[in-house]
Formats: structure tokens, sequence, C-alpha cells
């Protein structure tokens, strides 16, 4: 399966991804790590000795645009290691295992492994935030903590599915620049200028929105296990929810997590780019919890 619509397309996607690292402004180093699936495109931030801190993005999206505003703040306390989710719109690169049959726990293992990490810490966002959570559910072990933004527990893959129908189209069926931005004001809360104004991100979601083949992250399934022990998840992790966030702000949702007791915060005026729309108060929520 082809993960870009064009030649072009990829161009333009890696060219401004570049410019994306290149406006993080701190010092990264950049890294492969064979695994099961194909290579895995790592971006390394911060101190060694510091606690790691595992990020991951959401659906389409890539490490590059996920964290430009957190990153800065977030290495100079953590090892940050962000992951281009493989199938993604990132540098990682599928093998034909991976469109064959992809196990997320297993993905994740062997990252760790790789980088020699037995324990760390983990931060996913809207689909990284079911990876957090379902990988701490299943490697309670591998887990110190676990933030889920814009994420809860899902009931299916149904759910999921109709809500992002609901929230995406028709703008990202026929993208346009002009349509991105009626978009983005959908899926965010008041601080959407944050993400808006900044015209290197835009251009970069507008050609993944363009050129982007989303099937491609089509094995990253949402699995449900109402029979797995939430006990130790419900210790280590914790769930940030913008109040406007179509996609993780709705009753069934929060009754969820109030029915497996799990501890969550709605932060006000943030929606589901909750970590572009108010960086300083989520990077404040992560290394509140984890340190």
């Amino acid at each position: 399966m082809k993960r870009y619509k064009s030649p072009l397309g990829r161009q333009l996607i890696f060219e401004s991804y570049d410019k994306l690292l290149d406006d993080w402004g701190v010092s990264i180093k950049e890294k492969d790590i064979e695994t099961t699936y194909g290579h895995t495109h790592i971006i390394k931030a911060g101190d060694p000795q510091n606690p790691p801190l595992l990020l991951l993005h959401g659906t389409a999206d890539n490490s590059a645009m996920m964290w430009i505003y957190n990153i800065e703040q977030l290495s100079e306390h953590f090892y940050v290691i962000a992951v281009d989710a493989i199938g993604g719109s990132g540098k990682s690169e599928p093998n034909e295992q991976y469109y064959k049959s992809f196990n997320q726990i297993t993905w994740i293992d062997e990252i760790l492994d790789a980088l020699k990490i037995g324990k760390t810490n983990i931060c996913g966002i809207s689909y990284g935030a079911f990876l957090a959570y379902y990988y701490t559910l299943n490697r309670p072990n591998r887990i110190n903590k676990a933030i889920c933004l814009a994420g809860g527990i899902p009931a299916g893959q149904f759910e999921v599915f109709t809500k992002m129908m609901a929230a995406f189209l028709p703008e990202a069926m026929f993208p346009t620049e002009k349509s991105c931005k009626k978009l983005l004001r959908k899926l965010c809360g008041a601080n959407y200028q944050s993400f808006e104004n900044n015209e290197l991100l835009m251009k970069h979601w507008y050609y993944l929105l363009k050129y982007f083949n989303n099937e491609s992250m089509m094995q990253h399934k949402i699995n449900i296990d109402n029979n797995m022990d939430l006990s130790d998840t419900r210790s280590k992790a914790l769930f940030i929810i913008g109040e406007q966030d179509r996609l993780s702000h709705y009753p069934k949702a929060i009754k969820r997590l109030v029915h497996y007791d799990m501890n969550y915060k709605i932060i006000k005026d943030a929606g589901h780019a909750i970590n572009h729309e108010q960086p300083s108060l989520i990077n404040k929520e992560i290394m509140e919890h984890i340190l």
C-alpha cells in the first residue's frame, strides 16, 4: 500500500517535517530502529540520565508536528523519545509484515528493547492516548506513569470511527488551506490560534490531509478486552481531556472513565489539539504526574 498519494506529496511532507524539527529549538538525535514491522523512526531529546518519556502521536500525524510546543520544556526534565508511528505520516517505513499482521504491544516492546529501556513513562495523544493506555494495561511492569491526552477508554472500533467521521468530514475529504482552517476550528477549543497562526504547522497539516493515505494506519486497530485487570493501569494512568473536544469529551466516554475509577482531568477552553492549544498547562500536568 502506498502511504503517499504522489511522489510530490511525499516530498512536501518530508521537507516540511524537517522544517518543523528545525523549529523545535532543542538539540535532537534522529534514529531508525529495526522492528518486526519495518524500521521505526524516533527523535531523541534531553539528557539520557533523566527519566525516559515515550511520546506517541495520533492517527495520520507525526512527531515533528505533534510535540513542537512541548518538546523544549519536556526535554529539560525527561529523556524524550518521540516515536513516528509505523504506517503513519512520519519517517517510519513499514514492511510487508506490517500489512499482514501488526501487534502494537510487540512493536513498542521492540522499540524499548532496542533502546535498552526496561521501564519508561509514556504519553500519547488521541490514538496515541489509546496506545499509552493499552500498553500500560498489557505491560504494567514496563510503565512507571502514563498520560493519555485527548483520549479515553474506547468501547469499540465503531464508536471511534463514527466520532472521527463526524469530526473530520466533510473538510478532510476535500482539503484546501481554507477547509483546513475550518476543520481546525471544529477540532480545537478557544485557543485554536496557537495552531492556526503557525504558518509552517498549518502548511504541514494541509500536506498531510491532501497527500497522506490514511488507510496505511488501518493496521493500528483499537483492541478491546473487557476482562483485563485494570488495577495497575488505574494507579499509573492520568487521562487529560479538553472540555471542547468532540472526539473525547462526551457522556459515554466520561461515564467509562468514572465506571473504571480512572484518574482524569477536564481542561477548560481546550479541544482535541490540547497540547498545541495549552502547551504550558499540559507540560505542567505531565511533569506533576510523573515527577
